[in-house]
Parts: structure tokens; C-alpha cells; sequence
């Protein structure tokens, strides 16, 4: 099978690796292992976010593996999207992937915890659940849907864009026909806020907002300057309604037939490249910003976060017994 080559693999290598974190996986001896190929896709462009862990992800294990284990990339929604991608996981058609949490909550509900509006007050608050007990509780609940979750990238913190006007409070929303992803939290939390909420895969998206049929979308930073949105949207309001998680998942089928020690650089390779990713984007959400700004986009930096907050109470009243367990403790580590 041909190799990917991607215009960032010589900035990943270039960058280092990230450690693995267990001895185990730098000493194992995988000469004895018959090749190995992977193929993970996601369906954003090569200067996403989502690609750069990836690559990252590929760097990491075709090292630590000595070539044993090989990674093809397949970005831009070639094998499908999310939601296919996930179902093909399952029964084995394609291996792996990142996938942007929202989708994942249609197989397993209880993770759409993570996306409840309001709920993070910063990244570092998201890492230290993401990382701990409660996402990993929640990586293995994908087991009993025949996925594997392996760790936690991110898609960030989400932001309104629209090609209407400024969006200041949740009065700005009424009427605006906004794409939403194919998620009950985020329908009926922009539904609560105003807006006529409407779910649609993410390449079904982009037509639409070239076309008008949509009024505007709500996802990172990183999104919004990587797909140029501001050439249909001229208004985003830094709401950071949403952290959203992404997730390095396979499919059981695929995970269950490898030997365990690629089973264990697979899953600290995961977790090494989904740190890195998150570090990126940190550190390019800045510029990306000033560069929207730049183009001509209008960006409300201070929107009526209060009413906003207010606003979306509802949801967590019918949400709260959903993920019951889940949610209290998530609010009682963030105490």
C-alpha cells in the first residue's frame, strides 16, 4: 500500500518525539513481527489540527515500532465521514482514526458529557479530567460499542461564526440558521440559545455556507482560519461555548488482533501526540485569530457570557440524570 506523504511530516520529525512513557515499549523487539499497516483518516485538511496529531501519532509509532508498524494517513473525508468512518471502525474497513467527540456520543451518549455548554473554564481544566479517571472511564465505555478509545486530542474550545451580523448576546441568535454537529447537546443548546439549530455533517457544512443556505457555524479557532471561513462568515463572537474533545479511536476488530506490545506504542503514542496537538494549538490560536482579523473578519471579543451561561440552564436540567454519574464528578474535581 502506498505511503502517505503529507506536507507536514517534515515538521513533525523535525520537532522531536514525544517520549513514550513506559519502559516496556522502547525495549520490546519487534523483529519478529510480521509488518504491520494502519490506516487512520479523519476528514479535515492537512493543516488542521487533527493532521498534525496524526502525523505526529505516525512519527511515533513507525519509531518506536522500528518500522514494524506503519501509519496511512487519509484526511479530507476520502473514507467517509465521521460518522461513517466510525462505523466502518467497527466492523474493520478502516482501522483507526480522530474523530471529533460530538459524532462519538451517538454510540456511546455518555461522552457527550464533555460538551455540555459552559462546563470547562479553561483548557488546563479540560486536560486534568480528559487525562484522568473520568476520561479514561469514558475511552473504555467504547468498548462495549466494538471501538477502542486510546486518548484524548482536542478540537478546542468552540466559537460562533456567522454571515448575518455580530452576535453580542443570545437575542443576536434568534432566527439564524446555524450548523450544529449531528449531537442532541449541541441541537438543543442552540435551540435554548435562540437559534435554528441544524445538524449536518461537516463537508455537508461547507457547501451550505458557500451556498447561504446556512447562516453561520460554531467550531475552534483553528477550524474556522484552516477552512478560511471567513470568506462566508465576516462575523465570530469569541463565545467559547463548548470545549470539544477529539478522540483517537480503532476499531476492536483491528485492536484485538494485535500483539500486545503494539498494543502498548499505539496507546502511548496516542496520548504523546495528543498532548502535542494541544500544545499547537495553543500556541497557534493567537496568530490564527490576528490573522481572521486581518482578512477583514469582525470578531465580538467580549460577548454577555452571563446571559449566555444563563441561557443554556435548561439543557443541563435535561441532561443532568443522562450522565448522571459523569457530570458530578467532573464538577466535584473541578472544585
Amino acid at each position: 500500500m502506498a505511503n502517505f506523504r503529507s506536507t507536514l511530516r517534515a515538521m513533525v520529525l523535525g520537532l522531536g518525539l514525544v517520549p513514550l512513557v513506559a519502559g516496556a515499549q522502547s525495549e520490546a523487539d519487534f523483529s519478529d513481527i510480521e509488518p504491520i499497516e494502519l490506516r487512520l483518516a479523519h476528514v479535515v485538511n492537512e493543516q488542521d489540527g487533527f493532521h498534525i496529531a496524526a502525523e505526529k501519532f505516525k512519527a511515533l509509532v513507525e519509531e518506536r515500532t522500528d518500522g514494524a508498524v506503519s501509519v496511512e494517513i487519509f484526511p479530507n473525508a476520502q473514507l467517509g465521514d465521521e460518522r461513517t468512518l466510525l462505523e466502518s471502525m467497527q466492523i474493520g474497513t478502516v482501522d483507526m482514526g480522530v474523530i471529533t467527540n460530538g459524532p462519538v456520543a451517538n454510540f456511546v451518549e455518555e461522552i457527550a458529557v464533555f460538551e455540555l455548554p459552559f462546563l470547562f473554564p479553561s483548557r488546563e481544566a479540560a486536560y486534568q479530567v480528559l487525562d484522568g479517571p473520568v476520561g479514561q472511564d469514558l475511552l473504555d465505555e467504547l468498548e462495549r460499542v466494538n471501538l477502542k478509545g486510546l486518548a484524548y486530542a482536542e478540537r478546542g474550545f468552540r466559537n460562533l461564526t456567522n454571515s448575518r451580523g455580530p452576535v453580542t448576546e443570545p437575542s443576536d441568535l434568534d432566527g439564524l440558521k446555524l450548523r450544529v454537529m449531528e449531537n442532541p447537546v449541541y441541537v438543543d443548546t442552540f435551540r435554548e440559545l435562540g437559534a435554528n439549530a441544524v445538524p449536518m455533517a461537516w463537508t455537508e457544512a461547507l457547501t451550505a455556507m458557500q451556498q447561504g443556505t446556512i447562516d453561520g457555524q460554531e467550531n475552534p479557532v483553528n477550524v474556522i482560519h484552516s477552512f478560511e471561513l471567513n470568506e462566508t462568515q465576516t462575523h465570530m463572537t469569541l463565545s467559547r461555548h463548548t470545549y470539544a474533545p477529539a478522540i483517537f479511536v480503532m476499531g476492536m476488530p483491528v485492536w484485538s488482533e494485535l500483539p500486545e506490545p503494539v498494543q502498548s506504542v499505539i496507546e502511548a503514542a496516542a496520548q504523546g501526540a495528543a498532548e502535542y496537538e494541544r500544545q499547537v494549538n495553543e500556541e497557534m490560536e493567537a496568530e490564527q485569530l490576528a490573522e481572521l482579523k486581518a482578512s477583514g473578519m469582525e470578531v465580538v471579543e467580549d460577548p454577555d457570557l452571563e446571559a449566555f451561561r444563563a441561557a443554556v440552564d435548561p439543557v443541563y436540567d435535561e441532561y443532568s440524570d443522562r450522565f448522571g454519574e459523569y457530570l458530578s464528578r467532573i464538577r466535584k474535581q473541578l472544585d
